[in-house]
């Protein structure tokens, strides 16, 4: 019975998020009311604050968590299959980069209402934080075993460092551009990113900035 219920209370959140997202995307931040939320979602005041007690800035913040899991979802998934190490945080940072540059409803919230995503986004920031460098940790275990990653390199330390950087330049990549270059990308990843962490990592194009 607990199960069952534990299973009802997880649907009904998704339901309660995915009609919040939704209300973000046409009404924005600012002017998305619970009352939007339980409309598009079929459901009472009392049945969302059950599951949200902290009311519509709990709802809202919770709403951009949900979209940056499902985010780092999709990131997880496009990686997948790639070949090597390098290669997945390659993969890893072009399609990234593509999908926060293409995201409708970030891009338009980003443009009229930045003064309220931004605080969120902060707010929230752990949880992405916290999900790449979980999932890089492995990988970079992995790597020490086999003798790929330099003399010293703590995987736990490295971790956290690549998760840092990789979420920086998914964000803002400066003069590294959209990332849509290969040899760029691929330099960026190998000489920058990793150029301290893996051993035998070269080639790839110079930075845009030191090109003649």
């Amino acid at each position: 019975m607990q199960a069952g219920g534990g299973g009802r209370d997880r649907r009904a959140r998704e339901r309660i998020l995915e009609a919040a997202y939704a209300c973000v995307a046409r009404f924005g931040l600012a002017k998305t009311t619970v009352e939007d939320v339980t409309k598009e979602a079929g459901i009472s005041r009392a049945s969302l604050y059950r599951v949200f007690p902290g009311g519509r800035e709990q709802l809202l913040r919770e709403t951009v968590a949900w979209e940056m899991e499902r985010f780092f979802r999709s990131l997880a998934a496009a990686v997948a299959e790639a070949s090597d190490f390098p290669t997945m945080v390659e993969t890893g940072l072009a399609f990234a980069r593509q999908a926060v540059r293409e995201h409708a409803v970030l891009q338009k919230v980003l443009v009229t209402e930045p003064d309220r995503l931004l605080p969120l986004l902060t707010v929230e920031s752990h949880r992405p934080l916290r999900y790449v460098t979980a999932y890089l940790r492995p990988y970079l275990e992995r790597e020490r075993v086999a003798g790929r990653l330099a003399p010293g390199v703590d995987p736990e330390l490295a971790a956290d460092y690549i998760a840092r950087m990789l979420l920086s330049l998914i964000t803002s990549p400066g003069r590294w551009g959209e990332l849509d270059d290969p040899a760029a990308l691929r330099s960026l990843v190998r000489h920058e990113l990793l150029g301290g962490i893996a051993r035998g990592l070269g080639g790839g194009a110079p930075p845009p900035g030191d090109r003649v």
